[in-house]
């Protein structure tokens, strides 16, 4: 970010943030297109083919069998009787060709009649081996499919920060297992190469600090003594300066550093306190800015490390405080609870953020308009350091323009 000399349009109050980070709604599992639905469609599919094609095979040969296969009668004589017989349309008496006919078309019925019972017992038979099928091959599916599960869910943990996880599958040295293996191999690389670059930073950020110390001294001394020049006083007040900024990169370097690791030993923090004391730190420095604090902060608890925690708060305040109007600037700091998370929100005049500069505000050492260096008002990590610490804690930032310059920024973190 960077200050604007010039005059700053009137400040208006921001609005409350209405924002409610509440739970994304998801798909229900039944209506989503997964593979083991779309592997149940097919295996109940396929038998379902498979048996109205059989059904239409057994079908055609029963109707040829019964057609073939059933004797024609023929009466012949005269004075023809016929007694009761389950042909209900069949005459007791008559002719003989009334007779022939009228067996003729009994026996026709009943053949059309037994094919129609076999017809509808087979459909019903047909309708309950399919559910039946379904159900068989969606339990079938979700057992073939249970390494695929195992592997999200350990690339669901991975994303979270955590690149110890490993699958480790079991079982038949298949396609599954081949690629649990290769994903487990690809964890191990990155775990290696993460692991290097923290250690690398921490160390140099360790190394760094002696000598930058050693420095600090030495010039604290010269510029102590009394008989020094005023040009020697000068250039050492100038080397103090650029000693404590380098301290300050090297202290955020360190601190970056360590909060990539996953905060595991979590305690009950008052998100209020840890922002009244970091709005306390910046008091002096929004003073001598002109710069007013203000907020309502809510009691509200979060598991998480307090110190870590604290620093959140304070680099936003002070990055508030730092990037404002020079005059009647304000930051506002409010905590409030809500449901399942508490919300950390601080909002600050100061000039015009276009939308597509706030994501890069956290990248390190950028700042506004792509300033990298030179700039007087930090080392260019705070949000960086933000970012990470709250993502340790399994939290999430945002930073959205204000209307008339500024930021407001909202971290949520889960209680």
């Amino acid at each position: 970010m960077a200050t604007s000399s010039r005059p700053s349009a009137p400040v208006t109050v921001p609005p409350k943030p209405t924002w409610s980070p509440g739970p994304q709604h998801r798909p229900v599992p039944w209506l989503r297109s997964t593979i083991r639905i779309r592997l149940t469609l097919l295996y109940g599919g396929m038998f379902l083919m498979a048996g109205i094609v059989l059904l239409t095979i057994i079908y055609i040969l029963a109707a040829n069998t019964l057609k073939e296969g059933t004797p024609e009668f023929r009466v012949f004589g005269n004075n023809i009787r016929v007694g009761i017989v389950g042909c209900p349309d069949l005459p007791s008496a008559g002719t003989v060709d009334e007779i022939n006919s009228a067996i003729s078309a009994c026996i026709r019925n009943q053949r059309a009649m037994a094919l129609h019972t076999f017809l509808n017992r087979s459909l019903i038979a047909l309708v309950g081996l399919t559910i039946v099928a379904f159900a068989f091959g969606y339990a079938m599916a979700g057992r073939v499919l249970s390494p695929l599960g195992r592997i999200t869910r350990t690339a669901q943990r991975v994303a979270g920060s955590d690149l110890h996880r490993r699958i480790e599958l079991g079982g038949p040295d298949d396609e599954l297992k081949e690629l649990a293996d290769t994903f487990d191999e690809m964890l191990d690389r990155l775990d290696r190469a993460f692991e290097s670059q923290r250690r690398f930073v921490a160390n140099a950020s360790h190394e760094l600090r002696t000598p930058l110390a050693i420095n600090r001294t030495l010039l604290e001394v010269q510029l102590a003594d009394p008989e020094a020049s005023p040009e020697l006083t000068q250039l050492g007040k100038t080397l103090l300066a650029t000693n404590e900024r380098s301290e300050q990169l090297v202290e955020g370097l360190l601190l970056l550093a360590r909060s990539e690791n996953k905060v595991v030993d979590k305690k009950p923090v008052d998100l209020a306190e840890v922002a009244s004391q970091a709005v306390d730190q910046a008091r002096t420095e929004a003073q001598t800015k002109g710069v007013e604090l203000r907020g309502v902060r809510q009691q509200v608890f979060v598991q998480g490390n307090g110190v870590l925690l604290e620093r959140i708060a304070l680099n936003l305040v002070q990055n508030a405080v730092r990037y404002n109007v020079p005059e009647e600037g304000w930051v506002e700091v409010t905590t409030e609870p809500q449901p399942g998370c508490a919300v950390l929100v601080v909002a600050n005049t100061g000039p015009v953020v276009p939308a597509y500069e706030v994501e890069n505000l956290f990248e390190p050492f950028r700042r506004l308009r792509t300033e990298r260096t030179g700039s007087d008002k930090g080392v260019g990590l705070g949000l960086s350091i933000v970012r990470s610490v709250v993502r340790a804690h399994d939290g999430s930032i945002m930073a959205e323009p204000r209307e008339g310059g500024g930021l407001v920024m909202r971290v949520i973190l889960p209680l």
